[in-house]
């Protein structure tokens, strides 16, 4: 496509130039979390703002998610006759993949989306433009702040939702379906190990870095006006999402090629 210049512009270029200014923020982000001096107290009105859109709704996706994984792999350990298992791979399945994966989803929904829609007003104002006039850098003052408490938020709210999501499917499964609690609890502690509980967290931890920075990115990059600031909130959601999916795949795999799995 010949742009009005006359420049060339080959398609997934733009996209491509999206993607360097996207680890380029990241970069920048890393580097200005140890510049002096801290938001410290942006930091904690961050993480009280994550915490406080964010832990209820968290907690109620945690009990359906936990009811479902159980109920499902109850079915199907009854049907293949390893009734016995079903702790352990409802946990595992808890602990592994649905915590850190709700966590992030909300975090990102909730938290993510008003940090992209503070930010995107900051910048349509011109709020923006002026701290970097006054030397101020944007990064350090406002980004920062923000991706370290999704980071944390992210962290905490994942071992609410893991225990949360433990007890829901041991509810489910041994009062709904008829289990035994000491061979749920028995195969759990028979195949769980502590690198499991690692993995959960390093997700997590790498989920919240995303959502903030995708957010912080997206805010900080609207398109004119109101109307670019909302979509420009949607656009983070959508790209969070998808990247915390990929990186999930990306995990997973690299995960249960390292770590062996537990004998019996």
């Amino acid at each position: 496509m010949v742009g009005g210049s006359g420049s060339i512009t080959l398609p997934g270029t733009a996209a491509l130039t999206q993607v360097g200014r996207l680890a380029t923020l990241s970069w920048e982000v890393l580097r200005a979390i140890f510049k002096r001096p801290f938001q410290f107290r942006e930091w904690i009105q961050q993480c009280w703002f994550f915490a406080s859109v964010t832990i209820l709704p968290t907690a109620l996706v945690a009990i359906p998610f936990g009811a479902v994984i159980a109920l499902q792999l109850g079915s199907l350990t009854t049907q293949i006759g390893a009734q016995s298992f079903t702790g352990a791979a409802s946990a595992l399945a808890i602990v592994q993949q649905a915590s850190p994966l709700i966590t992030a989803l909300l975090v990102a929904g909730a938290g993510g989306s008003a940090v992209c829609a503070d930010i995107g007003a900051r910048k349509i104002r011109e709020e923006i433009d002026a701290m970097e006039v006054l030397g101020v850098n944007p990064v350090q003052r406002l980004v920062v702040p923000r991706v370290l408490a999704a980071i944390v938020v992210s962290v905490l709210l994942n071992g609410l939702v893991s225990v949360v999501g433990v007890l829901g499917g041991y509810f489910f499964n041994v009062v709904l379906q008829g289990g035994t609690p000491g061979a749920y609890l028995a195969s759990f502690n028979a195949l769980a190990q502590v690198p499991d509980l690692w993995i959960s967290e390093i997700k997590a931890f790498l989920y919240g870095f995303v959502a903030g920075v995708v957010a912080a990115f997206r805010g900080l990059n609207p398109a004119g006006g109101p109307k670019g600031v909302g979509d420009a909130v949607n656009q983070a959601v959508v790209i969070t999402f998808l990247l915390l999916f990929l990186i999930n795949v990306v995990l997973t795999a690299v995960y249960l090629k390292i770590v062996p799995a537990k004998a019996l």
